[in-house]
C-alpha cells in the first residue's frame, strides 16, 4: 500500500509514519528543502528503501510536484494524509490562512491530480470555535465565535474538504495534542504545557502538602500523540468509513481546575484545594469585557501577570472552554482494536518530566553568573568576611568588575589580593557604613573612578539578640541597628539609583532576615530595621518597575558568620554556611525574583497572616526554651556552658534557620 503524507517531520506526521511504515507500506513524504528531506531521512535511516522524498510545497498550487513526480504518483496513492498545518494561537493570521487554508486546498488539488484513494484531513477541535454545549462529529455549520484567526482557518480549511466532490475524504479532529503518553515526548510546549512554569514557582516556593486557591474553568480535551496516531491509523484503514469525521477526542475529559492538579501532583507542587470557577464572570457581556481588557492599565496588568507566569495571552481565553466533544463515531471504529484515550492523570508525570528535563524554558537561558555579570559592575558591601567574602569569591571569575565595601582597609586589601589572583577587576573601598557622610564621600570616590554601578549587593549589617525586656534601658541598641541596617543602606541606595536609571537600568539586592517572615524573638531591633528596608524596597520597586530597575530581598535564614559568633548556643543548631548563602545571592543575580526565601521562612509568613495566633504561640514557645546569651542579661561571669537539651536540637532542627 502506499501512502502520501504532508507535515511528515512535523509531530503527529512522524509517529503516524511509523505507523504506515510498520504496515509494509511506502511512504512519499513532501519536503521543502535539502534539510527538510535529510531530516526525513534521518529519522526512518532504518526504512530508507520505504521511505520517499517528495520536493513541493503547500503553499504553491498542486503542491508545486514537478511533471515527473506527478507521472510517478498518479493512480498510485491509496491513502493520502493532510497534516501540514499551523498549530499556534499566536501566529500571524495571514500566515495561518496562507499555511492552514490555502495548503489544504492546493493538497485537494494534487490529491485529485494524482487519484488518491482517499484524502484523510487532519483538522482539529478548534472547527467547534467557541460552541457553547456538545459538539458532535457530524456538526459543522453550528460552530460559534470563529474571531480567532486561528479557529478561522481551521474551519475554513475542512469546510473546503467537505465541499470537494473528486476526493473520497475522512476528517479527524484531535483535541489537545500533547506529548506520548509513555515516553512524555514532544516537539513544542503550549496548550497546557503553558501552565507548567506556574506550577513549578510553586512547588519551589512551597511544600507539596500545603493546600492553595486555584482557578476553575470548562472541560479541555487533552489527548496524547500515541492515540492520536494509532486511532488515526486505524481508522484510515477500515473499509466504509468515507465522507465521515472522528473526534479523536477523550470520552471522560478534565476541567482546567482538574487538569491543574494532575499536574501539579506530577510536578509535586502543591495542589488546588479551592478553586474560583472563572465561568462565574461568563455572565458579563462579551463587548464588555473586550472593552476592560483594553483598557491600557489593564493591558499593561495583564501583560505583566501572564509574562511572570510564561502564558500567553491567548491561552488565557480557552481556560473557560465551554464545548464538549462527542466521539461516538470514533469510539464505534476503535471497536474491537486495544486502542482507547488514556485517563491523564495515569501518563501526566512522563509528560511533566519530559518538559522539565528537555522544554522548560529555563533550559535555553544563559543560567550562569557569567552569562549575566559578564562586563557588569557589582558593589558588595561587608565584603571581608561571612557572605559577603562569599559572594565576592563567587563573583570574581565572572568577567564583573567588583567594586568591594567594608570598614578595615587591611581586610579590604587582603580580599582584593586573592581575588585578582584569579584574575577578575577588584576595587576597594574602606567605609563606615553607618556614617552617612562618609557613604557620601564614598559616592563621589566611585563616581570619580566612572564605576557605573549596574548591580548593589546590600549585605553589611548588624545584629544584636536580646529580648525586648532586657532592652528596656538600651535604647541606643535600636539606634545603631537601624543606623546600619536601614539607613546606611538606603543612603547607598538612594546614591546610586542614579545612575542605574541613567545607565538603562540596575538591579539592587537586599539581605534581609528570615526574622522578618517568621517575627523572631530577641530580635526586635534587627527585625525592625530589616522590615523598614524590606518597605522601602517595595515601594521603590514600584515606582521603577517600568524603568527595568529591578529590586530582591532575601529573606537570609541564620547564617555561620561572624555575626552570630557571640551566641554561643548557635554553634550547635543548624545553620546556612556562607558558601552556602552566597548560592542564594547568586539564584537572586540569575532570576531576579521579587523575593528569595526558604519553604520554611514563606511558610511562617503565612502561618502568621492567616493564624497569627498560632504564629506567635509557636514563636513564644521557641522564646521560653531558649535562654537569652549571657551578654544579653549581663551575666558575663557564667560557670559553664549551657549545652542545648535534646528538646531543644529537635525544635531548633523543625525551624530551621529561624533565629531563636
Amino acid at each position: 500500500m502506499n501512502y502520501f503524507v504532508t507535515g511528515g517531520t512535523g509531530f503527529i506526521g512522524r509517529y503516524l509514519i511509523e505507523k504506515l511504515l510498520a504496515r509494509g507500506g511506502t511512504v512519499y513524504a513532501l519536503v521543502r528543502s535539502d534539510k527538510a528531506e535529510q531530516k526525513l531521512l534521518d529519522l526512518f535511516a532504518d526504512h530508507q528503501h520505504q521511505i520517499k522524498p517528495v520536493r513541493g510545497d503547500i503553499i504553491l498550487p498542486g503542491l508545486g510536484l514537478s511533471d515527473e513526480a506527478k507521472t510517478n504518483l498518479v493512480g498510485k496513492i491509496d491513502h493520502l494524509f493532510h497534516l501540514a498545518a499551523i498549530y499556534n494561537l499566536d501566529a500571524d493570521a495571514e500566515l495561518q490562512q496562507l499555511a492552514n487554508v490555502h495548503g489544504t486546498l492546493h493538497t485537494l488539488q494534487c490529491a485529485e491530480a494524482l487519484k488518491v484513494g482517499c484524502f484523510h484531513h487532519i483538522s482539529s477541535i478548534a472547527v467547534a470555535g467557541l460552541y457553547p454545549g456538545w459538539f458532535r462529529e457530524d456538526m459543522f455549520g453550528q460552530a460559534e465565535h470563529l474571531d480567532h484567526p486561528y479557529l478561522q482557518s481551521k474551519h475554513d480549511a475542512e469546510k473546503l474538504v467537505r465541499d470537494n466532490q473528486a476526493v473520497p475524504w475522512r476528517i479527524y479532529r484531535p483535541g489537545m495534542v500533547i506529548g506520548h503518553s509513555k515516553t512524555g515526548q514532544a516537539d513544542k510546549a503550549d496548550g497546557p504545557y503553558y501552565f507548567f512554569k506556574t506550577l513549578q514557582k510553586l512547588r519551589r516556593t512551597l511544600p507539596p502538602w500545603l493546600p492553595t486557591i486555584g482557578v476553575e474553568g470548562g472541560y479541555l480535551n487533552i489527548v496524547p500523540v500515541d492515540f492520536v496516531v494509532a486511532a488515526m491509523d486505524h481508522i484510515a484503514h477500515q473499509p466504509e468509513q468515507d465522507q465521515t469525521c472522528f473526534h479523536l477526542t477523550d470520552p471522560n475529559p478534565n476541567t482546567a481546575g482538574e487538569m491543574l492538579n494532575i499536574f501539579a501532583d506530577a510536578g509535586h507542587a502543591p495542589r488546588m484545594a479551592m478553586r474560583i470557577d472563572t465561568r462565574l464572570f461568563n455572565f458579563i457581556p462579551r463587548q464588555v469585557k473586550s472593552g476592560i481588557l483594553k483598557m491600557p492599565p489593564i493591558k499593561r496588568l495583564m501583560g505583566a501577570v501572564v509574562k511572570d507566569l510564561g502564558i500567553p495571552s491567548s491561552a488565557l481565553n480557552f481556560v473557560n472552554y465551554p464545548t464538549r466533544f462527542d466521539c461516538q463515531n470514533t469510539l464505534d471504529a476503535l471497536k474491537g482494536s486495544d486502542i482507547t484515550c488514556p485517563q491523564l492523570a495515569d501518563y501526566a508525570p512522563a509528560i511533566w518530566d519530559y518538559w522539565e528535563r528537555n522544554l522548560d524554558p529555563e533550559l535555553s537561558l544563559d543560567k550562569t553568573l557569567a552569562g549575566v555579570l559578564k562586563g557588569k559592575t557589582v558593589l558588595i558591601t561587608g565584603a571581608t568576611s561571612g557572605i559577603g567574602e562569599a559572594t565576592a569569591k563567587m563573583l570574581a571569575g565572572t568577567g564583573a568588575k567588583l567594586v568591594l565595601v567594608a570598614r578595615t582597609l587591611a581586610e579590604l586589601k587582603r580580599v582584593q589580593e586573592e581575588l585578582e589572583q584569579q584574575g577578575g577587576e577588584i576595587h576597594i573601598h574602606s567605609c563606615d557604613l553607618s556614617d552617612l557622610d562618609a557613604i557620601e564621600l564614598m559616592l563621589e570616590r566611585i563616581n570619580d573612578q566612572h564605576l557605573h554601578i549596574d548591580l548593589l549587593i546590600n549585605n553589611a549589617g548588624r545584629s544584636i539578640r536580646r529580648s525586648v525586656e532586657h532592652s528596656f534601658d538600651r535604647f541606643h541598641d535600636y539606634q545603631r541597628t537601624m543606623q546600619l541596617n536601614y539607613f546606611g543602606c538606603l543612603k547607598l541606595t538612594m546614591g546610586l539609583l542614579p545612575g542605574m536609571l541613567a545607565n538603562g537600568g540596575g538591579h539592587v539586592i537586599n539581605l534581609s532576615s528570615i526574622g522578618v517572615l517568621t517575627n523572631a524573638p530577641r530580635f526586635s531591633a534587627y527585625v525592625a530595621s530589616k522590615s523598614a528596608m524590606e518597605s522601602f524596597t517595595r515601594c521603590a520597586a514600584s515606582e521603577f518597575s517600568d524603568r527595568n530597575v529591578q529590586f530582591t530581598t532575601i529573606n537570609m535564614p541564620l547564617v555561620a558568620t561572624p555575626m552570630i559568633a557571640p551566641t554561643e548556643i548557635y554553634q550547635q543548631m543548624p545553620t546556612l554556611t556562607p558558601e552556602q548563602a552566597a548560592e542564594m545571592i547568586a539564584k537572586a543575580i540569575i532570576e531576579k525574583p521579587k523575593r528569595v526565601a526558604t519553604r520554611l521562612g514563606i511558610f511562617g509568613a503565612l502561618i502568621h497572616a492567616v493564624f497569627p495566633k498560632l504564629g506567635e504561640i509557636i514563636m513564644n514557645t521557641g522564646f521560653r526554651m531558649f535562654p537569652d546569651s549571657p551578654r544579653a542579661t549581663e551575666e558575663v561571669e557564667h560557670k559553664e556552658k549551657e549545652k542545648p537539651s535534646q528538646e531543644m536540637i529537635a525544635f531548633a532542627a523543625l525551624l530551621r534557620g529561624i533565629h531563636l
